[in-house]
């Protein structure tokens, strides 16, 4: 590649998809932070290569027939430079159908499952006033469970969640699982999925993926950061 591919991100689990990807991949790029807590999402700019007002974004330069592409959406992301470099997307129809399947899979449960556990669990009862709804707790903490068996029996007997090498599939659903503590799960009842954790954390890309602008992570949020992040408020 003679420019490195631009990627619009934050370090939050579907940011996290594409430099543990980028890494294993070994693709050059460069990090354009997108404060999702100072609205950044919301810039005309940033608008106009995510319309859905959502990092991860990517802008290759080196795109279809030598001109530049912009792609927006993880999964799509993901697929992308799978099919770019040929690499961690299978090399059968079968293999790729495998593989499209589970990052749908975590595309369409374990993010967004996780996602309102992490909500509901940490954000919500931080909110003024609080919003402490054992309903919503107990609908996404056991939804995130039953994901996570249904992860655990599809990994018994492989290294990775496709089989025995990692794959698109593995990038995706990291980022979400690695969370499994904030979103009161008990790792003792999935012990498939606590092997691939450690198998994933052991490998040098993963680390650096998870690196990337690490420090800019914020623990908590102030009223107006929550009003920007959980009802779109500017």
């Amino acid at each position: 590649m003679s420019t490195p591919i631009d990627l619009y991100f934050w370090p939050t689990p579907n940011g996290h998809k594409i430099t543990i990807a980028l890494e294993e991949m070994g693709l050059p790029y460069t990090v354009h932070l997108v404060n999702i807590g100072a609205g950044d999402q919301f810039k005309p700019d940033f608008l106009k290569i995510a319309p859905n007002n959502r990092m991860p974004a990517i802008i290759d330069h080196d795109g279809p027939d030598g001109a530049p592409i912009s792609v927006f959406e993880s999964g799509a992301i993901l697929q992308y430079l799978g099919r770019k470099t040929g690499k961690f997307y299978g090399s059968t129809e079968r293999e790729r159908v495998n593989i499209e399947q589970w990052l749908m899979w975590q595309m369409g449960g374990v993010g967004p499952m996780a996602g309102q556990a992490h909500h509901f669990l940490k954000y919500a009862p931080m909110m003024d006033p609080p919003q402490v709804l054992p309903y919503a707790q107990d609908r996404y903490r056991n939804e995130v469970g039953r994901l996570y068996g249904v992860l655990d029996r599809q990994l018994e007997g492989k290294a990775f969640v496709c089989g025995d090498e990692i794959t698109l599939a593995d990038f995706a659903i990291f980022p979400w699982v690695k969370g499994w503590e904030g979103q009161q799960q008990d790792i003792t009842k999935i012990p498939n999925v606590k092997r691939w954790l450690d198998t994933m954390f052991a490998r040098p890309a993963v680390e650096r993926g998870l690196a990337v602008n690490a420090e800019a992570r914020q623990a908590s949020y102030s009223k107006e950061q929550m009003d920007l992040l959980f009802k779109g408020k500017k």
